[in-house]
C-alpha cells in the first residue's frame, strides 16, 4: 500500500517519504511493535510532517514513540530530530557516541552546511536544526541492543561513511536500516532485471578499508532486505553486495588517477556509473543518466578528494 507520503511494508515497518529535495530521494521509517513505536532515521526539519500524517492516520499518540534513531549526524539523516523529539515527548534518541554531542548542539553542522548551501539554500533544504536536550540522548556503543514490545533493535558501528554512523539490526524482519552505508539505490536504479545501488562517499570522512569492512560486518547477519534512507526497501543479495564493493575499489583507483583535479574526477565517476547501469538495462539514456547522477557524483568525487588528501597528510 502506498500514499503520497508513505508506504506501508511487510514486518510493521513504513517508509516516510522525507520530502527531501524531491519524492524519493530521501525516506526514514516508523516500526511498530506491541504498541510502541520508533522512528530511524528522521530526515530534516520539513519531514515531520510525514511522519505526523502517519501517525494520525494509524491513531498512534505520540507517547507511544519510544525512540529517534538517525544512523548518523549528517542533516538528511538528522536534521529533523530536535523537531520530532519535541513532539515525542516519551521518545530518547539513541545516536553513535561520537553524534551525541552534535544532536545536543547542532550549531557547527549548520555553520558548516550553510557555508556550503548559503542560507537560503540551507532552509529549503533542512529548515530549522532544532536542539535535543541531553537528558534524552542516549549514546549507543557497538552490540548495544533495545527492546521495541520483545522486538530486538541491535547497533553496530560501521565506519567507512562517517566515522559516527550506526547501522540497525532489526531480527523480525532481518532486514538492516543501512543509513549511507549500504549505498544509494533511487527509484530510477530499480529495474525489472536487477537493482542497482551506488556507494556514496560523500565529505568528509570516506575510508575505503572501513567501508568495505562494515559491508562484510552487515554481510555476516545474512540479512534478506536493507532499509536504505536514499531509498526504500532494497532484497538483500551477494551480488550486489559485491557490486558495491567492486565500486569502492575503482572509485579509489579513480581518485589515485585524478588527483588534483575535481572535475575529472566528477567526469570519470559519472561515465564509469552510467556504463555500470547501462550493463543492467541497455534501454536506460545516457543523457537522463548523467543529469540523475550529477549531484551524486559531485559529493562522491569530493568526498574522494577529501580521503586523498588525508592520506597526503600521513
Amino acid at each position: 500500500m502506498s500514499t503520497s507520503a508513505y508506504t506501508v511494508l511487510d514486518h510493521g515497518i513504513t517508509c516516510i517519504d522525507a520530502a527531501y529535495v524531491t519524492e524519493g530521494t530521501a525516506c526514514f521509517y516508523l516500526l511498530e511493535e506491541g504498541g510502541e513505536c520508533a522512528v530511524v532515521e528522521t530526515g530534516t526539519s520539513h519531514s515531520a510532517a510525514g511522519l505526523w500524517q502517519l501517525l494520525r492516520d494509524r491513531a498512534i499518540a505520540p507517547e507511544q514513540v519510544r525512540y529517534v534513531i538517525p544512523t548518523h549526524v549528517h542533516l538528511d539523516h538528522a536534521g529533523g530530530a530536535g523537531t520530532m523529539m519535541a513532539a515525542l515527548p516519551g521518545a530518547q534518541l539513541l545516536i553513535h557516541p561520537r553524534g551525541a554531542r552534535h544532536m545536543i548542539d547542532p550549531g557547527r553542522l549548520v555553520e558548516a552546511s550553510k557555508a556550503v548551501y548559503g542560507e537560503e539554500l540551507f532552509e529549503a533544504l533542512y529548515g530549522v536544526v532544532e536542539p535535543v536536550a541531553a537528558e534524552r540522548v542516549r549514546q549507543v556503543e557497538d552490540g548495544d541492543s533495545v527492546s521495541l514490545s520483545g522486538r530486538r533493535l541491535e547497533f553496530r558501528h560501521t565506519r567507512g561513511h562517517a566515522e559516527h554512523h550506526v547501522c540497525i539490526w532489526d531480527e523480525t524482519s532481518r532486514g538492516w536500516f543501512s543509513g549511507d552505508m549500504f549505498g544509494v539505490s533511487y527509484p530510477w536504479c530499480r529495474f525489472s532485471s536487477a537493482d542497482f545501488v551506488l556507494p556514496s562517499t560523500t565529505p568528509s570522512q570516506f575510508d575505503p578499508e572501513a567501508y568495505l569492512a562494515s559491508l562484510a560486518l552487515l554481510a555476516g547477519y545474512s540479512p534478506q532486505r536493507m532499509y536504505l534512507t536514499h531509498y526504500g526497501e532494497l532484497a538483500y543479495s551477494e551480488p550486489l553486495a559485491k557490486l558495491l564493493a567492486q565500486q569502492i575499489e575503482s572509485y579509489c583507483a579513480f581518485a589515485g588517477a585524478h588527483a588534483g583535479d575535481a572535475a575529472a574526477l566528477q567526469q570519470c565517476l559519472s561515465e564509469y556509473t552510467s556504463g555500470l547501469l547501462q550493463q543492467v538495462d541497455a534501454s536506460v539514456d545516457a543523457e537522463q543518466l548523467e543529469r540523475h547522477l550529477a549531484f551524486d557524483m559531485q559529493l562522491n568525487a569530493q568526498g574522494l578528494q577529501a580521503w586523498q588528501q588525508r592520506l597526503a597528510r600521513v
